[in-house]
């Protein structure tokens, strides 16, 4: 029995094993860059203010209406 076919199913089991770990770094780096509250806020900061701004001027003018009209 040859000891070549053993040794090569070794190399490629720890090369598979240093693909596998990469790929789970990897995927572990892009969960925690989506889960990333403060980035992801900053992000859409911008249209969530207008979207509150806008809110809060409908809720204003008809509360106000309420106690305006006659």
């Amino acid at each position: 029995m040859s000891t070549a076919p053993t040794y090569t199913l070794e190399v490629r089991a720890a090369d598979e094993r240093r693909r596998l770990q990469s790929s789970v770094a990897e995927l572990k780096s892009r969960v925690r860059e989506k889960l990333d509250v403060r980035r992801t806020a900053r992000q859409h900061l911008p249209t969530l203010s207008a979207a509150a701004g806008l809110l809060g001027l409908a809720l204003g003018y008809s509360f106000t209406g309420i106690f305006t009209r006659s």
